[in-house]
């Protein structure tokens, strides 16, 4: 058996952490193979994993830097919104807040629009810390993209508008 395919069937419906999935030994929704979705889920498991560890800042939490990048992306903010776009809690994403605020990556300002409430929005280290992470996770795919061969970048790259869809998806 080769390494790919002993890397498929003995990932088949594990997580990360080798415990038992969904669909185990089901057919697969739409006629897909259950050793192919699973390889397909560790292969993107992994992946991200590694840009994870890329970048030197890591005392800060993958919730953490989720909500930096949705202040980035939808700020001012306030914290309610927020927390329905990070899909948690919002006493969970008020704690994430408050950490982020201690650290001086989020600063709070208060509501235009109604005086009682307040916005989170970056600071100028939020906006410092997003781009270095960012910097030096581009810079891991870059160097292990360029490790590719050209067809494989060709597929590569011919196979984000699919991933894009699969991000796109709301289930």
């Amino acid at each position: 058996m080769n390494e790919t395919a002993r890397q498929g069937s003995s990932a088949v419906g594990r997580d990360d952490e080798g415990r038992g999935g969904v669909g185990q030994g089901d057919a697969g929704e739409g006629g897909l193979d259950p050793a192919e979705v699973a390889r397909l889920r560790l292969v993107i498991a992994r992946l991200n994993r590694h840009l994870m560890q890329a970048s030197d800042r890591q005392e800060f939490t993958f919730a953490q830097q989720s909500a930096l990048a949705r202040i980035e992306e939808h700020g001012p903010v306030r914290l309610g919104e927020l927390a329905a776009m990070e899909r948690v809690a919002a006493p969970s994403l008020t704690r994430t807040v408050a950490s982020l605020v201690e650290a001086r990556l989020v600063n709070r300002v208060p509501d235009p629009s109604d005086g009682r409430s307040a916005l989170v929005e970056l600071a100028p280290e939020g906006v410092e810390l997003l781009a270095h992470i960012r910097r030096r996770r581009s810079e891991l795919l870059a160097r292990r993209t360029a490790a590719l061969t050209e067809p494989e970048r060709r597929t590569l790259m011919a196979a984000l508008p699919v991933l894009e869809r699969l991000v796109s998806f709301d289930l």
